[in-house]
């Protein structure tokens, strides 16, 4: 996260710059209480009153905004904080900020940068191997009880050999393909458009990287252009015996084609770290193994 800096934000009178955080910043409470000796922090989740209330009453001196996930910044939000001069969200992503908004008024925005790059580029691996070899859903047959009434579990698929495609070959994709790489994998990618510093085969077609891939790992941003990529073209294309694994945002796929993909078995199975309409999963995924 940016290094947040009092003189930068314009205090003024001895008075603490006031920095509004809207929801509970789980990730960032072992920070909190230096932020507080440098900021006068306005906790909206500590209020009881209702958020456009409380915006009503503390926005208009508020300088500066920590965005924990789910925070949606739009122009309604940014035009009760008259006073706004800079975003800080915790996350890297930043499609729930309107940035053409914060752009016409002058206000910063700062996300994680690449510090988050190598975790999800771990998960990523670690959801692919988990897919293939079935560990939770083995997990699941065992604590079941299932071994002794339904025999053994069946064989997963090793990770080695197989042919990955990355979507999004930025920080965490380069990341995830050395990763996937040691593995014995054939790396190719899907990006806005080459990269002359990597090996590996470009598809400018997201379709196209899917029919030549056993693996599919979505690293990209969510934006317009990305919203539903991944449809029940691509997962038809992936096939029968392919993957997907998502660690970026859930509406980078289509969700109900990923549904009906997976319960008409048209692809083998998803690793998903996030889901397009978030803390809600469909009922039909959370019945499947």
């Amino acid at each position: 996260m940016a290094d947040l800096q009092s003189d930068q934000l314009g205090q003024a009178g001895g008075r603490l710059p006031q920095v509004l955080i809207i929801k509970q910043p789980i990730a960032l409470d072992g920070y909190l209480p230096d932020l507080s000796k440098r900021f006068d922090l306005l906790k909206a989740y500590e209020s009881p009153l209702p958020i456009d209330d409380f915006l009503a009453t503390f926005g208009k001196t508020v300088k500066a905004m920590i965005c924990t996930r789910g925070t949606r910044v739009d122009r309604e939000l940014v035009s009760k904080l008259p006073s706004l001069e800079l975003i800080v969200t915790t996350s890297a992503g930043l499609n729930l900020i309107d940035l053409s908004e914060c752009c016409r008024r002058r206000i910063a925005v700062a996300n994680t940068g690449e510090i988050f790059s190598a975790d999800c580029a771990d998960l990523a691996v670690g959801l692919l191997i988990d897919v293939l070899r079935k560990v939770t859903s083995g997990d699941r047959f065992v604590r079941a009880g299932a071994w002794p009434s339904k025999g053994a579990f069946p064989l997963g698929s090793k990770l080695g050999g197989k042919r990955v495609g990355i979507v999004g070959l930025g920080s965490i994709g380069i990341q995830v393909a050395k990763r996937i790489g040691a593995f014995g994998c054939s790396i190719s990618y899907n990006s806005r458009k080459p990269k002359a510093s990597v090996p590996y085969p470009f598809y400018s077609n997201v379709c196209e990287l899917a029919a030549n891939c056993d693996a599919l790992i979505i690293c990209c941003a969510l934006t317009a252009q990305t919203r539903h990529m991944v449809n029940r073209e691509v997962l038809l294309a992936l096939g029968k015996d392919g993957v997907v694994v998502n660690i970026a945002r859930g509406a980078i796929i289509d969700e109900k084609a990923l549904v009906r993909c997976l319960v008409e078995g048209e692809i083998r199975g998803a690793g998903l770290d996030v889901f397009e309409n978030e803390p809600n999963v469909p009922a039909e995924l959370l019945s499947l193994d």
